[in-house]
């Protein structure tokens, strides 16, 4: 993709968050909480028509912790129908196998803004063939919204996503709810730029799917990006992770992570206010789906500089 619309996409996604507005999207999903799960999905629905797209942009120093996977069996029953495990990597020169990743960062979104931590089953769905993200169950400091559960509040008692001077990621977050906790300090002063398994990365971002107690049965849903920006990422030697807790797993997993992956720069997504399946399935589609949004959020006077 060409740098300039690469920079057409940023701003648009960055633009597409408006603090005043994410503000009171905050203060209305307290209210929303306490209808009926049918109202909630109708809600969402509806609004859906007339503003399909949200923002999602990952701000610099997420850190993705890959497991290999233990117990297959138990695993696999957390699969929505129609996956199963496949082996996987998030490097190219790491060795794959059957894996699960736990993510922490920080988020601004159009309609959230806070820190999360989700836990990631590595599938393959049977009926298309893509790798797929299936999201296991999270933890986050603000509010959100599933097919499941509708609108939910805050799950966690303490959330501390950040960065320290002395070259460190610092994660502290428990969950108020229930046992879940990931508690770790990380040196980046070792990582290195590695080229990401583009499988992983760029396909399976395509295919989005929601296991475990947030299963509704709904079809994968797509984030559109600059494909680019999931090229390389920081490989952090696993001697310089910390690892306090991480009860995300717990019994499935090896408790030690076999590669963890950091990237430095903010990340710019789009995606559908509600799940919504597409025919994307390649780098040359995602590209494709920016330049659209490009066009189709931005007037061509806006593009600016061109340098």
């Amino acid at each position: 993709m060409k740098a300039n619309d690469l920079r057409r996409f940023i701003k648009t996604t960055e633009k597409m968050v408006i603090p005043s507005k994410v503000a009171s999207t905050t203060q209305g999903s307290a209210m929303l909480r306490k209808l009926p799960l049918r109202f909630q999905r109708y809600i969402v629905n509806r609004g859906a028509r007339t503003n399909p797209y949200m923002s999602f942009i990952v701000e610099p120093y997420s850190v993705f912790l890959a497991f290999e996977v233990t117990d297959t069996k138990a695993a696999e029953r957390l699969l929505p129908p129609n996956y199963s495990l496949f082996p996987s990597a998030m490097f190219s020169d790491t060795a794959k196998r059957k894996c699960a990743i736990v993510s922490a960062f920080n988020v601004h979104t159009s309609v959230f803004w806070g820190s999360r931590v989700e836990f990631y089953l590595i599938a393959e769905n049977c009926k298309t063939g893509l790798l797929s993200w299936i999201i296991i169950e999270y933890e986050s400091n603000t509010h959100s919204y599933n097919p499941k559960q509708g609108f939910v509040g805050p799950s966690t008692s303490h959330s501390v996503v950040t960065t320290s001077y002395l070259g460190e990621i610092i994660i502290d977050v428990v969950s108020a709810r229930s046992d879940n906790g990931l508690i770790l300090v990380a040196d980046l002063k070792n990582g290195v730029l590695k080229e990401l398994d583009q499988r992983l990365w760029v396909e399976g971002n395509l295919s989005v799917d929601y296991g475990g107690e947030l299963q509704q049965c709904t079809k994968p849903f797509s984030l559109v990006f600059d494909p680019t920006e999931m090229a390389q990422a920081l490989k952090i030697p696993i001697n310089d992770i910390s690892l306090c807790t991480n009860t995300f797993g717990a019994g499935l997993l090896n408790p030690m992570p076999f590669e963890v992956a950091c990237f430095p720069y903010a990340q710019h997504f789009v995606t559908t206010s509600v799940p919504t399946a597409t025919s994307m399935r390649s780098a040359k589609d995602l590209e494709q789906a920016v330049n659209e949004i490009n066009n189709k959020m931005n007037a061509p006077e806006e593009m600016g500089c061109k340098r």
